[in-house]
């Protein structure tokens, strides 16, 4: 028998029990059910939005301005999720003429008030629409927003903030740009477009912080892979002999991008016998078109059985220099090794493009 406990029957304190668990059972259901109605509701008035305002949508984008003027008519509660439906799709699809479309569709709801309402939001989805609006409508006034959203702790708003910046390409976001050049947290892909979208004029501020902030140079060579002009070769060339095999490839990578003179040229040559095979690779690339009265053609058939990526890279450098570079191919072609493979799959390529 189970002694009482308190002074409390034992058989009255589990069916107390029994009944608490019962109720707390009920109650978390009934959250559930809620909850699920709730979402349901939304998911249905999504439904209907969508199907309402997506054609129209659509059509704005594309330059039908009835469309346009039925969206600039809709009620103030429904202008987020057209919004949502405007900016979302330019994630994926960077298209010109849609950033375009979009961008007159938006001026044309006179979005701005919204967005600088939405720019303060605490709800992290406002505020990622609000910032592509931003960009879409390169609304510059709003340039310290965007760039102080890369400190948002949503990394899709961060990732908004980076397309926004690619969109308004406003000078003054350069500095903050570059600098996030290293910044794991954010997209690299949206990194780069960021870079991408200012071109050359990234270069001389990627060779002023390259001087003070030696740890990041391999980023911002490969920056300069990018942007880089014939103006940063020399800097590049110096890079090239740094003891970090990682800053040494990215140089060489760079240098592809920019061009070769005969310094740069003979670096790559020279490094073609680096140990290290990423570097070995990148100096191979940066050959790529180079053609000069010695043996660097030989010297790159002698890398047609390197490791796989310096082997790859040699091979499609000696495709692209001529009448030396055939000529090495073809005396490789008859071997039965990587460099034979290797020979014959170049010189396929360049019977198909004639």
């Amino acid at each position: 028998m189970i002694a009482p406990f308190f002074g409390v029957d034992p058989l009255v304190a589990g069916l107390f029990l029994l009944r608490l668990g019962l109720v707390l059972t009920a109650v978390m259901l009934a959250a559930v059910v809620v909850e699920r109605i709730g979402y349901a509701i939304q998911l249905f008035r999504e439904g209907r939005l969508e199907k309402r305002y997506l054609p129209l949508v659509r059509r704005a984008v594309a330059g039908d301005e009835a469309a346009r003027g039925q969206l600039v008519a809709c009620p103030s509660r429904h202008r987020l999720p057209v919004a949502r439906f405007l900016l979302i799709p330019l994630i994926d699809d960077r298209d010109p003429a849609r950033i375009t479309g979009t961008r007159e569709t938006v001026q044309a709801m006179s979005l701005l008030e919204t967005v600088r309402r939405y720019l303060r939001s605490n709800f992290w989805w406002r505020r990622a629409v609000a910032l592509r609006a931003v960009g879409v409508m390169q609304d510059k006034e709003h340039t310290s927003w965007v760039v102080a959203a890369l400190d948002d702790p949503n990394p899709s708003v961060r990732g908004a903030a980076l397309d926004a910046l690619t969109d308004l390409q406003d000078p003054a976001s350069l500095p903050a740009t570059v600098v996030r050049l290293h910044d794991a947290s954010l997209h690299r892909g949206r990194r780069v477009a960021a870079l991408m979208a200012f071109g050359p004029l990234c270069e001389p501020f990627l060779l002023e912080l390259a001087g003070v902030d030696m740890a990041h140079r391999t980023n911002y060579a490969r920056a300069l892979a990018i942007c880089g002009t014939a103006r940063a070769r020399s800097s590049l060339c110096l890079w090239a002999s740094d003891p970090r095999a990682e800053v040494c490839a990215a140089a060489f990578e760079a240098l592809a991008h920019v061009g070769l003179d005969d310094q740069a040229a003979a670096l790559a040559i020279g490094n073609l016998q680096n140990p290290n095979p990423s570097v070995r690779a990148m100096a191979a690339r940066a050959l790529r078109g180079w053609n000069d009265q010695g043996d660097t053609a030989h010297l790159l058939a002698g890398h047609l059985d390197d490791e796989w990526t310096v082997a790859v890279q040699a091979a499609r450098t000696l495709e692209s220099m001529g009448e030396k570079g055939i000529g090495e191919l073809k005396a490789s072609a008859g071997r039965h090794d990587l460099a034979g493979t290797l020979a014959r799959q170049m010189l396929w390529e360049e019977r198909a493009r004639c």
